[in-house]
């Protein structure tokens, strides 16, 4: 695995890509829409999953009817995605050393990825591998923190950070502007996340790089602290089932 991929993305997904799999939130149907008349996919064109992971949002892209390339630096999160959806392409390769060919895209979308690597150097490739045009897709799931026991979720794992690139952080946008880009302009969209408990959150919030990557004294004392307060909230207490509350961002912006 290349060096360029930070070394908690490298550890914790590797680790723990079946928590993964099984926690993360899957995405609005609401997408649909936005892939097809913001990025203008469909039939007889072809976008990159970018830093896909396990594969989460690679089925709204093939609903699209356009060919998907996944493309996913970590080997264990690869074969989840190749299990998964065995008629989708998936390549290893990294942001800035993408395994295809010049102006071979009409789109490429970064789905709760593009902080992982938002340098010059990637979308220097992106514009590389893109037609004159093409669009860039930026999506991410986003936590309502409004929700008291979100906002304490958070505060829970905050600590543990380190110098992990997070959405949040902001530090992402400094990329921007690039001139082989057009500006930035964003969607915001509803999400509710159902399941349960262990699904939703425990497995949701074991599954970020940062925690995977810790030594496993440190993760079961982060888990304790989930329970807890799963167990003890009163919004959550003996619940089978939960909603948790997103809002997904999704932005795009244009290949000159």
């Amino acid at each position: 695995m290349s060096d360029s991929v930070h070394a908690a993305a490298r550890q914790g997904f590797e680790k723990h890509a079946d928590a993964y799999a099984r926690g993360r939130p899957d995405y609005p149907a609401a997408l649909g829409g936005w892939l097809r008349d913001a990025l203008g996919l469909g039939l007889g064109r072809v976008v990159a999953d970018v830093g896909a992971g396990t594969g989460k949002f690679t089925p709204l892209l093939t609903a699209t009817g356009a060919q998907v390339i996944a493309v996913e630096p970590v080997d264990a999160m690869r074969a989840q995605l190749a299990a998964a959806q065995p008629a989708v392409r998936a390549l290893p390769g990294t942001a800035d050393a993408l395994p295809l060919a010049d102006a071979a895209l009409d789109a490429i979308v970064c789905a709760q990825a593009f902080h992982w690597f938002a340098t010059r150097a990637a979308l220097d490739e992106f514009a590389r591998v893109l037609k004159p045009g093409g669009r860039l897709g930026l999506v991410w799931n986003v936590r309502d923190e409004s929700v008291d026991w979100v906002a304490e979720l958070t505060r829970i794992v905050t600590p543990h950070e380190g110098d992990a690139p997070r959405f949040h952080k902001g530090s992402w946008r400094q990329a921007f502007p690039h001139p082989a880009f057009g500006p930035l302009q964003e969607s915001v969209f509803a999400y509710t996340h159902e399941g349960p408990p262990q699904q939703v959150i425990v497995d949701r919030f074991m599954s970020v790089s940062f925690i995977a990557a810790l030594p496993e004294h440190e993760q079961a004392r982060v888990r304790a602290q989930i329970e807890d307060l799963i167990a003890s909230h009163p919004a959550l207490r003996g619940r089978q089932m939960l909603q948790f509350p997103y809002h997904t961002r999704a932005f795009v912006c244009v290949r000159h």
